[in-house]
């Protein structure tokens, strides 16, 4: 019989973002008889999802923000030390230096560095972090991993050697159903033929939901009836609020917050738009996809997000191509999806090989599992 094995994630902050969900796929698929997740979290996190972790048997650990570096490190070391996890696996890109480094100093075997992400976009700060923390990024893990082989050679460099985890979604969930496309359209007070745009992330300046606003704001100029659906929370909703009320007529953008029903809005949407800065992959393009949806990404969203080959790639500067894509839409309209194109997407055999990794990289597991 396998022998289960404790591993502690280190999320950073949990605020609803795209890292969280997808650790959080994993940890439902995943076979808790053999593997189970702890999760360390920055104190000032905004939406951890305690009780679910609590009744699948992980266990929340909240440690000080990563900010203050000398008690964060401190925290982490202590409860290395104490807990005696034989993995570490850090999801928080180019800052996974930090804990790492804490996990080297107590004696964890297993280190994982893992890459979620590119440059910051526009963000000079970000950016001048991120560019002094790279050299350091192979200096402590033992293992590296990545969502994409863009993310992994942008943080670990090129011919460095990781393993591609996808961001893995649970496919069936997300197969288009017109019944369920109805009521989701009635639930959101939409009639047939209203034209419903949709985008679904934390308020970021990586998300970019300003630029989306400013295009919506031109194409309700041509529909009227036009709406716009913001799925999400984050520090710039507020900001992002504000803009819309200036700009948009009243009751045009709908902010929806944070969902647990975002298959039912891909649905009823009939258009989806991510218009992000930089993204790792984006979990949501590949959601929206698979429901058909007709999407429309910055040609910063790697081309891995498009597995139905669907998807139109806009640049940011051409606010103009933007509005003349989405009005271009027939409301109503789905593309083909063809679920060959997204079997390495497919959370169930994702969640087995992540399994089978963590056997392989952790000798006594490994031993122990294949009795």
């Amino acid at each position: 019989m396998a022998s289960q094995i404790r591993i502690a994630h280190v999320m950073g902050k949990m605020v609803g973002g795209g890292v969280e969900q997808v650790v959080m796929n994993y940890y439902r698929h995943i076979d808790r008889s053999r593997v189970q997740f702890d999760f360390l979290v920055d104190a000032d996190s905004t939406l951890v999802p305690r009780e679910k972790i609590e009744s699948f048997g992980g266990r929340v650990f909240e440690v000080p923000p990563y900010q203050h570096q000398v008690a964060y490190q401190r925290e982490l070391a202590r409860l290395f030390r104490e807990e005696h996890w034989p993995i570490v696996h850090s999801h928080i890109n180019a800052l996974s230096v930090f804990p790492l480094r804490a996990a080297k100093w107590v004696g964890i075997p297993v280190r994982i560095a893992h890459s979620h992400s590119t440059a910051g976009g526009h963000d000079p700060l970000k950016n001048a972090m991120k560019a002094a923390l790279r050299p350091f990024a192979n200096v402590y893990p033992t293992h590296r991993a990545a969502c994409t082989r863009h993310a992994g050679e942008w943080l670990f460099g090129n011919g460095a050697d990781f393993k591609v985890i996808p961001n893995a979604i649970d496919l069936d969930a997300f197969r288009f159903d017109p019944e369920r496309r109805a009521r989701a359209r009635s639930e959101l007070g939409l009639a047939d033929g209203q034209l419903a745009v949709g985008h679904v992330g934390r308020f970021s300046p990586q998300k970019n939901q300003s630029f989306l606003i400013r295009v919506f704001s031109r194409v309700v100029r041509e529909r009227s009836d036009a709406k716009l659906f913001l799925v999400g929370e984050g520090h710039q909703r507020r900001e992002c609020e504000e803009l819309a009320a200036e700009i948009c007529p009243e009751g045009s953008v709908v902010f929806l917050g944070q969902r647990s029903d975002v298959a039912d809005l891909y649905f009823a949407l009939d258009v989806f738009c991510l218009p992000s800065e930089f993204e790792g992959l984006g979990m949501v393009a590949i959601e929206a996809e698979a429901t058909g949806c007709p999407c429309i990404f910055s040609n910063c969203v790697p081309r891995d997000a498009d597995p139905a080959y669907s998807a139109r790639f806009l640049q940011l500067d051409d606010e103009e191509s933007w509005v003349g894509a989405i009005l271009s839409v027939m409301p109503g309209a789905r593309c083909s999806v063809h679920m060959g194109g997204f079997s390495k997407f497919d959370i169930r055999d994702s969640a087995k090989g992540l399994v089978e990794w963590y056997s392989e990289i952790l000798p006594i597991f490994s031993v122990t599992a294949r009795r």
